[in-house]
């Protein structure tokens, strides 16, 4: 009798901490289900930001783009989010973390993969209060990116040529491509902007080409405020630092665009031994022609850009 209740107790030890590793397991995953992993990653270390300081950061996600513009207040708006691969939302999600930010916003400047896939691990981690959307958007695998738009509840607006997003700063982006209607071509449409702050002045090319770059060459010969939006100034020829387009590809920065633009910084995001061996030489050569430093995110990792009084510095991996 004594050796059957023995049994029975140990049976029933057995059943309660068989009982007790469901209960934790189920509320580990219903943790994960409400709380994404990647909420807990620690933040990447980036330094504190100064009185009064812009500051646009180009992130290293592999082959992809992501640039976060960071104005002084705090807010951040982030124009795409790379390929969406693991080690690049570790990396997108972890200095998102670092920056501290006070809102963040979201731009997706077209609908391939390495630029709009990271959004959707962002829109998961982060509150975000406002979506940006290119013209051309109905690319299948872009429906992932809407339905965490939808899914964020956060509103969503459509950006083309002289929309603008201003700040309370003074900063300011126009959009300065593509055109609300008749695009076909999905680089090409790609959303390029011009931000300007205290009198420096950067352009995020996308994936644009070399005809996008002619036709807007060919606009700009019209008159240097062709692209103005009302009060926002738009200056092409004094533009300090340029976003290469399409991650240095051979199509794209072409020698007389590059030469109107004449900038002093070209950042190029691109993975290191890509299979599409960007940056090309042919673009690396031109920029050289027109004096630009170029900084690579293959080489240097994250890149920062500080713009203050007029005037800005560019570091990189801190």
């Amino acid at each position: 009798m004594t050796g059957q209740r023995g049994r029975n107790v140990l049976y029933l030890l057995r059943c309660l901490r068989l009982a007790l590793v469901v209960l934790v397991t189920c509320a580990v995953a219903l943790f994960f289900l409400i709380v994404p992993f990647r909420a807990l990653l620690p933040a990447h270390p980036v330094p504190a930001r100064g009185e009064g300081e812009l500051r646009i950061h180009f992130l290293s996600v592999g082959q992809g783009g992501a640039t976060a513009v960071e104005f002084p207040d705090g807010e951040v708006l982030l124009i795409d989010g790379g390929d969406g691969s693991f080690s690049a939302n570790d990396a997108l999600v972890r200095y998102l973390k670092g920056l501290q930010m006070t809102a963040l916003s979201v731009l997706s400047t077209h609908a391939d993969a390495d630029h709009f896939a990271g959004l959707c691990e962002v829109l998961t981690v982060f509150d975000v209060e406002k979506a940006y959307l290119p013209v051309l958007r109905d690319a299948p695998e872009y429906e992932r990116f809407l339905a965490a738009v939808r899914e964020e509840g956060c509103p969503a607006e459509e950006l083309t040529r002289y929309d603008v997003i201003s700040h309370p700063s003074g900063a300011y982006l126009v959009c300065v491509s593509p055109y609300p209607i008749g695009e076909t071509d999905e680089n090409d449409a790609s959303t390029v902007l011009y931000l300007s702050y205290q009198g420096v002045n950067a352009l995020f090319c996308a994936d644009i080409g070399a005809a996008r770059e002619r036709r807007l060459l060919s606009e700009l010969s019209l008159g240097e405020d062709i692209f103005d939006s009302g009060e926002y100034r738009v200056r092409l020829t004094k533009t300090d630092i340029l976003k290469v387009a399409h991650h240095g590809s051979d199509a794209s920065s072409g020698e007389e665009w590059l030469q109107m633009l004449s900038p002093s910084a070209a950042v190029i995001s691109c993975g290191a031994g890509n299979s599409y061996r960007h940056p090309a030489g042919g673009t690396l050569s031109r920029l050289s022609s027109v004096g630009a430093e170029v900084y690579r995110t293959d080489e240097l990792g994250h890149i920062l850009v500080t713009v203050s009084g007029g005037s800005y510095t560019v570091s990189s991996e801190f």
